[in-house]
């Protein structure tokens, strides 16, 4: 054998020593998860185990960020519940197909970056809106009952739901969350290796299946082979809601799988993220799961986190987890029958909780962006996923547009001198008031610039040029730093190299006068 050959059988197994047991970490973590997303998304179990396996193999094949983890996501199950109800199950995984083609169209173009630029209150008010939905809906499955299609309706119902509650469902539900509780917080030493997940699942079922409690187990259409569901077009009717909801699909996966790479390169040291290839592999993972009947993808920061945590080096874990996922329900899928829905929805509702996260409320209101995250989050709950982002989106801009108009000028005086602070953001939506600000300055006095703005274009620079210039010819003096040095480092890029005629009769740096 060459050195070369024993080179890489070394890497091989050194490969596997670290990827193989991680894989098997984020198989049983994801799992559960994939069964109760479709569970959550009105869709048959089988297309979430679908949409793992696919995940798994395909992004993890040809992903351009190695160690993150992507199958079906609670950020997508309001959405694809919707879509399921309004065109059908068939008509959405066309349209899941449709996004995919569109998320490797914009892999191709590079515009990987450009798909980032959502204000962060954006997305953690629509991930907000998402688990509130998530639990209203999940706990009518955990009290026996079924999930309605709207928050207002889920809320309506409760007590109905209260009335008509199945003891054991309520039991094995609530007893999943209080586990997933317990898991996080108690000191449980070599089992907190076990993903809580998992424990959960596999406790309630045996719970279920010992005491032969009446409560509804998943219900499978077939094994894999069976569950794969052509997509179907839909009529021409409903031509423009499946253009939308292709369009939606594409523009939320994308986003949450792009925040999740970049999450995923914080949590360890190894090779970056591209972000373009990554986009195009969750294109073609989206295109492919589609067409088999599966829910869409996208990277997932709570696997892809628990492979790095489980010693991942190389994308060979997350091809294992798809490739075990795979063998699990080919082999084993008949036991999936025996899981209670009410512990999936358990699952679901300590997920769904989790969504909402008070660190991200506590950073965003220090931001000053808190209106935008409960206007998006109010706005997913109360209307729809799509005119919550859009309701938190224009917020967004106004306050943008409020913090380039918003500019304070302040003249007061020191000795025979007149001192002008300007805070703010010196743009040409603040100018009127600056320019009437400095008209009141009496002509012939000294006056000292205080400069301390966030933000300068060109109409700010031209304010301040121009009164210089004017002021000086009435016989005053500017005391100033060098516009040009202000506009370097707040107007952006640089202006032209050539002199300016202007800036040559005055100097702005001590007292002015002419040069």
């Amino acid at each position: 054998m060459t050195s070369t050959t024993q080179a890489r059988s070394g890497g091989l197994r050194a490969r596997l020593a670290a990827d193989l047991p991680a894989s098997l970490v984020v198989f049983l973590v994801a799992l559960p998860l994939c069964m109760g997303i479709a569970l959550a998304s009105g869709a048959p179990i089988m297309s979430g185990l679908i949409a793992g396996i696919v995940g798994g193999i395909v992004v993890g094949g040809i992903g351009g960020a190695p160690l993150l983890v992507s199958g079906p996501a609670a950020g997508l199950a309001v959405m694809v519940y919707g879509y399921i109800q309004d065109l059908g199950f068939a008509v959405t995984c066309a349209a899941v197909v449709v996004a995919g083609v569109i998320q490797m169209a914009l892999g191709r173009f590079k515009v990987a970056r450009t798909a980032m630029g959502i204000s962060p209150a954006v997305i953690h008010g629509m991930l907000a809106g998402i688990g509130v939905l998530i639990v209203l809906g999940q706990l009518h499955i955990v009290l026996g009952g079924k999930s309605r299609a709207s928050a207002f309706e889920n809320v309506r119902a409760f007590p109905e739901a209260i009335t008509a509650i199945n003891p054991s469902a309520a039991m094995l539900g609530f007893g999943t969350v209080a586990l997933l509780v317990a898991w996080q917080v108690l000191p449980l030493g070599p089992l907190k290796r076990l993903p809580g997940a998992l424990v959960a699942v596999v406790g309630g079922t045996a719970l279920a299946a010992i005491f032969q409690l009446p409560a509804e187990r998943v219900q499978l259409s077939g094994d894999l082979l069976q569950s794969i569901a052509l997509p179907q077009l839909p009529e021409s009717g409903a031509m423009l809601a499946f253009i939308g909801a292709a369009l939606a699909l594409a523009l939320v996966a994308s986003a949450e799988s792009l925040l999740s790479a970049v999450a995923t390169d914080k949590l360890h040291d190894g090779e970056r993220a591209n972000l373009d290839r990554e986009l195009f592999a969750q294109g073609a993972a989206n295109s492919i799961s589609g067409l088999l009947g599966g829910l869409p993808i996208t990277g997932v920061i709570v696997r892809s986190a628990a492979n790095i945590n489980a010693g991942a080096k190389t994308k060979l874990s997350a091809i294992l987890h798809g490739i075990w996922m795979l063998l699990f329900v080919t082999l084993l899928g008949f036991s999936l029958t025996l899981v209670p829905l009410a512990v999936l929805a358990g699952l679901l509702v300590h997920v769904g909780g989790k969504l909402v996260q008070p660190g991200h409320i506590k950073e965003l209101s220090r931001r000053g962006e808190l209106s935008v995250y409960l206007v998006t989050l109010f706005g997913v709950v109360g209307v729809n996923l799509l005119a919550g982002i859009a309701m938190g989106f224009a917020l967004a801009l106004i306050k943008l547009v409020w913090r380039l108009a918003h500019v304070k000028v302040a003249i007061a005086p020191q000795g025979e001198a007149r001192r002008v602070t300007i805070t703010g953001s010196l743009t040409f939506l603040g100018v009127p008031r600056v320019s009437a600000a400095l008209e009141a300055i009496p002509a012939g006095s000294t006056v000292e610039f205080d400069l301390a703005i966030e933000a300068l274009d060109h109409a700010g620079f031209e304010v301040l040029e121009n009164f210089s210039h004017s002021h000086q010819r009435t016989g005053g003096r500017v005391q100033m730093e060098p516009l040009e040095e202000l506009w370097r480092r707040r107007g952006g890029a640089p202006r032209e190299s050539r002199p300016s005629p202007k800036l040559k009769t005055f100097d702005t740096q001590t007292t002015g006068g002419a040069a």
